[in-house]
Parts: C-alpha cells; sequence; structure tokens
C-alpha cells in the first residue's frame, strides 16, 4: 500500500535510489609520488624538478639535468690587467655543462708594449726633425700674415726709381737698375727687425699691372731668392716667372729670417735702352 492507499500497477515511486559518491579533483600527481624516493642513504633533491635522487648519480633521474652544476665560472679581467698581472697556473677549463663565451679575436698580450716601444723609439729618433714637421703643420693649416720689412737696398737704381718703391703695396710704381742691359746679377734686398718665419713670396714682375705698360720694359723670367737667417746660415732657392702682368706667388719657407735678397737670373724681352722692372715684392709668414 501507498502512504495514501493501496499501490495500483504504474504508479511512480518517488524514493530517492542511493548512487556512487562523487570523489574530488585530485589535481596533477606529485612528481615525487610517481617516481618512488631513492633508496640508501641521504637522497640529493633535484635543484629543477626536486626529485629525490641517489648520493652516488651525478645526473637527474628524472630531468637529466646536473644534481650539483659547480661554482659559476669567473669573470674575465679585462686586458690591461690580465697584461700587467703574473699568470699563476695553468688554463682553467669550463665547468662540464656549461658554454664558454666564443671569442673571434683575442688581442695579443705584447701588443701594446711594443707598440709604445715603437713610439718612444720614433719620438727619439725623430726629435731632430720634430720642430720642422710642427713648423709645416703650422704653416700648412694656418693663414700667414703679411710680413713688413724694415728697409731695402738694391744693388743700382735709377733716381725716379728706387728700390722702396717695391715694398710700398703700389703696382704702378716700379724699381729697374741703373744700367740698361739685360740686369743679371741686379738684386733687391730687404731686412726684417725681428726674425721672421717666410712662407710665400708675392711677386709683381714688370713695370705695371696693366698690360701695355707691362711690356714697355723688359721683365725678369727667373729670380734666385736666398734666405739668411739670424744665426748666420743661409737657403737659396730659384723660382721661374710667367711673362704676365699681375701676381704670382711662390712657395719659399725659412726660419729665424732677417734678410731676403732677390737677384735677377733670366730676363724677358731684353733688348737695346730696356731694364728689367720689379713693380712690387710681398713676404708672407709669421713673426
Amino acid at each position: 500500500m501507498g502512504p495514501t492507499g493501496p499501490r495500483r500497477p504504474g504508479d511512480r515511486l518517488d524514493v530517492p535510489v542511493p548512487g556512487p559518491a562523487e570523489e574530488p579533483d585530485a589535481g596533477p600527481p606529485d612528481p615525487a609520488a610517481v617516481l618512488p624516493p631513492a633508496a640508501g642513504g641521504p637522497s640529493v633533491r633535484c635543484p629543477n624538478c626536486r626529485t629525490e635522487n641517489a648520493p652516488e648519480r651525478t645526473l637527474c633521474r628524472r630531468c637529466g639535468l646536473l644534481l650539483d652544476p659547480g661554482p659559476p665560472p669567473d669573470v674575465p679581467l679585462p686586458w690591461w690587467r690580465r697584461i700587467l698581472r703574473r699568470r699563476r697556473g695553468g688554463r682553467v677549463l669550463p665547468v662540464a655543462g656549461t658554454r664558454p663565451k666564443g671569442r673571434l679575436w683575442r688581442r695579443p698580450r705584447l701588443a701594446v708594449p711594443i707598440a709604445l716601444a715603437v713610439l718612444a723609439g720614433a719620438l727619439w729618433f725623430g726629435r731632430p726633425y720634430l720642430p720642422e714637421a710642427w713648423d709645416f703643420t703650422r704653416d700648412s693649416t694656418g693663414t700667414p700674415d703679411e710680413l713688413r720689412p724694415s728697409g731695402i737696398r738694391a744693388s743700382s737704381s735709377l733716381p725716379d726709381h728706387p728700390p722702396a718703391t717695391a715694398i710700398d703695396t703700389y703696382t704702378n710704381r716700379f724699381w729697374v737698375p741703373k744700367e740698361a742691359g739685360p740686369g743679371i746679377g741686379e738684386f733687391l734686398e730687404v731686412d726684417f727687425e725681428r726674425p721672421v718665419r717666410v712662407t710665400r713670396l708675392v711677386v709683381f714682375s714688370g713695370r705695371s699691372a696693366k698690360e701695355d705698360e707691362f711690356l714697355a720694359q723688359s721683365r725678369p723670367a727667373a729670380l734666385t731668392v736666398t734666405l739668411r737667417s739670424e744665426d748666420g746660415g743661409s737657403a737659396e732657392k730659384r723660382i721661374a716667372l710667367k711673362d704676365r702682368p699681375g701676381q704670382q706667388t711662390f712657395e719659399v719657407r725659412g726660419s729665424d729670417v732677417v734678410r731676403v735678397r732677390l737677384a735677377i737670373a733670366e730676363v724677358y724681352g731684353a733688348g737695346p735702352g730696356r731694364r728689367p722692372a720689379i713693380a712690387e715684392i710681398e713676404f708672407f709668414g709669421r713673426n
């Protein structure tokens, strides 16, 4: 019978039927539970996966890494400390399981001392040439100054064309020797109040910078330039001039110069009654 009367065929029973109990989620398995702990003495725990290993093992039985990688490799010293310090012992081998940093090029241990020794030797043997090299560098990189002579003289001159007209900065006045003819050997000579370094010489050949007046007299074709220094030494250079009016610049170098002579060596347009003329000469360098 049911709770309210007799049960008839087809009636539903609402009594719950017990089933299997639900089990909680166990999560991922413990690595230590998958592999049993090592037996026989104190175990060694892997620093990577934390698995216990037998003390005589070198590699972990689970992940295969070193159980004791050893101390980290030494950081290499700077090259200058490796050169100065005294090497002790042999070559240190890298620890097993580590890859040493490769080097494409090793600095030679004796490169710096050899380079310093070569440089010191070059400076020692090149001492006599250092002042000249220094002057050449300054002359090449700096702007030269105009050097004004303190006096000028000539081998001979006409009264209306004295030697001072060759350094008065005017090109329409000129110097000519007294005697008519080629004038070979006639000269102008200038003095400087203090020793100077001469680097350039500017010459205005002929009697004028104008074409028609330029051809009225003969012109120097070559000059012999003699530089006399304060200590009595001298240097000589021959310069060739072009047969044209206007400025002509020449490189003439001398140190501690106190006197310069310009002597006529060759002429253009020589003829009866003609004299070689020089309109202007200028000097450049450093005081």
